[in-house]
């Protein structure tokens, strides 16, 4: 009999699953209506930090301040009831390492978007100092257009997911995820943003698209980041990296087993198997004894006296 093993706060069943839909919608909802603030703040018209810093240092800043958003999220209990991806291209990702199913990829990638949106429509609050900066929507630079910022979207999540993907699967590193996204995003958005603005989230790009009713090039954070994340999970699967395994869904809170219904299966381990060998020598109905009568048990108790009747 296989034993399940949950761990200390793992809940299974159907409320595991609803838990774990919440957790994801509410956390990308927190991330976009907190992060997406922080840009409103410091690249709105008159914004405080504008006479104290130039453009290259205030991306960085709101680039560290956006992943410091998204770590708090990732080590809160939203983030322990769901795995905190936060990201489609997180949940494809982990898709395609078969940690996870279609059908409940579709689940998270459900639940992220309908977060976002609701984020998204907090920022609304910042009225016309938001409007100004289109609510801190992704849109491709005047400078490059939109193949470039394609480019540039393919580019910093192929760096972001396959980063993830090697802290994930390496034991000593994996504790220390959540600190990777204030320093990349710091130095991504400081590189990047003039592109395509840094997006690697889709669902990030389609909260404050909708809020704002602007659809310009809508498409490169849907197809860049996905183009991305293949590439990234393909970097990983080289010999290079071969020796590193994701073992769950999981960006952080890897104590917790994952909710049954969003677990990917896996082949039972033998510490898992509640098993004993036959035991065919036991008195009983299989014994000797009984399958050959009182003369079997003295053969076998006497084995020197069978030798000599045949003498």
């Amino acid at each position: 009999m296989v034993r399940h093993r949950p761990g200390r706060f793992a809940t299974t069943g159907r409320v595991g699953t609803w838990r774990a839909l919440l957790g994801e919608f509410a956390g990308t909802g927190i991330l976009v209506a907190v992060g997406l603030s922080v840009v409103i703040f410091n690249f709105s018209p008159h914004a405080p930090l504008g006479a104290l810093l130039g453009p290259g240092p205030r991306r960085a800043l709101t680039g560290f301040l956006f992943g410091s958003v998204g770590a708090l999220v990732t080590l809160s209990g939203l983030g322990r009831a769901s795995g905190a991806h936060l990201n489609p291209v997180v949940t494809l990702a982990f898709l395609l390492q078969g940690r996870t199913t279609v059908t409940r990829a579709a689940g998270y990638l459900l639940a992220q978007c309908l977060g976002a949106l609701v984020g998204a429509a907090t920022l609304l609050a910042w009225g016309n100092r938001g409007a100004s900066v289109h609510y801190g929507a992704t849109l491709p630079g005047a400078a490059y257009g939109t193949w470039w910022a394609a480019a540039g979207e393919v580019g910093a999540t192929f760096v972001m997911v396959l980063l993830l993907l090697v802290f994930v699967g390496t034991r000593r590193l994996r504790r220390f995820t959540p600190a990777l996204f204030p320093p990349l995003y710091a130095a991504m958005v400081y590189l990047e943003a003039p592109i395509s603005g840094t997006s690697t989230n889709p669902a990030r790009s389609l909260g404050p698209a909708v809020v704002g009713a602007d659809w310009h090039a809508w498409w490169i954070y849907w197809v860049g980041p996905a183009i991305g994340c293949c590439f990234a999970v393909l970097a990983f699967r080289s010999p290079l990296l071969s020796h590193l395994e994701i073992e769950v869904a999981r960006v952080y809170h890897f104590a917790e087993e994952e909710v049954a219904d969003f677990a990917a299966p896996r082949a039972p381990e033998p510490k898992d198997l509640d098993w004993s060998p036959p035991q065919p020598w036991r008195s009983g109905a299989g014994s000797p004894a009984r399958a050959g009568g009182q003369g079997a048990s003295r053969r076998l108790r006497h084995p020197e006296k069978r030798g000599d009747a045949h003498a």
